[in-house]
């Protein structure tokens, strides 16, 4: 389930950009006049939309609206975060999951922000590297705490129904700051995202 419904359609944006599908959709030889297709150029605008809304949304916003004072100096993780994504070279999707740790220094965070933040920068077109560190720089920048780390695990559409099309390569990107670039540190969070619960 999504955190919320998204209801901020620009309906001039909608028309324009439904417009422009219509064209794209005749340019590639349907007939944008058959019955599957009548609402499809408005659906997709719609859709575009909904997937780029990230653009509208301020992620060290969010967190700030959440942070708690707090004692607690040990790791915070949260992970198998799923995501999904646009590629900006081929505006075709990737997804997969965020693994996040932070360890906290005087605030927490509540802890459904950080999925919030994922959604805010992966709804935007993106490549997986720059995903990765704008949700790291934000908590870091935000939260100031001792240390965060990111691990973003994802497979790209581009790669796998079109171009090379290699249907089980998967992309992997960290970002580390603070405690987390002594290698003890790194590889306790590697470590534990790595397992699986009993």
């Amino acid at each position: 389930m999504p955190y919320k419904q998204f209801e901020e359609y620009n309906i001039e944006a909608t028309e324009e950009i439904t417009s422009q599908f219509k064209n794209i959709i005749k340019d590639l030889g349907e007939d944008t006049s058959r019955d599957g297709l009548i609402k499809t150029p408005e659906r997709a605008a719609k859709a575009m939309q909904f997937l780029t809304q990230g653009y509208n949304q301020d992620a060290a916003k969010v967190l700030k609206s959440a942070m708690f004072k707090e004692s607690y100096n040990d790791m915070v993780i949260v992970k198998d975060i799923e995501l999904y994504s646009l590629c900006e070279h081929h505006i075709l999707p990737f997804f997969g999951k965020a693994h996040i740790a932070y360890i906290p220094n005087g605030h927490i965070v509540g802890l459904s922000k950080l999925p919030r933040i994922v959604d805010i920068f992966a709804r935007r077109l993106q490549v997986q590297e720059r995903l990765t560190h704008q949700i790291l720089d934000c908590i870091n920048d935000t939260l100031k705490p001792q240390g965060v780390a990111v691990v973003i695990e994802a497979s790209h559409m581009c790669m796998m129904m079109r171009g090379v099309q290699k249907q089980n390569s998967v992309t992997t990107t960290s970002g580390f700051r603070g405690q987390f670039e002594k290698i003890e540190t790194r590889n306790e969070f590697l470590k534990l995202i790595s397992e699986k619960l009993s």
